[in-house]
């Protein structure tokens, strides 16, 4: 049985610039914002490329799999893998230049 007072979708934004696009609960974020029209580099799509690597700069997410391709450090200071990282809250994403 779904929440009737669960948003639909949440707000996700990208950093540095602040484009905005709707995070789909039962979409990874990656899919979501490219169906937002929006570009972010991936690969893989599973978790293990880290190709879409991210900082959570604010906000939650989940994961269906269970560990991401992410070091325990990485997890603690905040990274996530949009490609299987699903929102539950408005986030703020940053895409690190390497």
């Amino acid at each position: 049985m779904t929440d009737p007072q669960a948003p639909s979708f949440f707000i996700a934004t990208l950093e540095p610039g602040g484009q905005q696009f709707d995070a789909w609960p039962d979409r990874p974020l990656l899919l979501s914002l490219e169906q937002g029209g929006l570009d972010w580099p991936s690969s893989c799509r599973n978790g293990n490329c880290r190709t879409c690597f991210a900082r959570l700069e604010s906000g939650a997410v989940r994961y269906d799999i269970e560990w991401p391709g992410l070091s325990a450090e990485e997890k603690a200071d905040g990274y996530v893998l949009p490609c299987v990282a699903f929102p539950c809250a408005d986030v703020v994403l940053r895409r690190d230049v390497w």
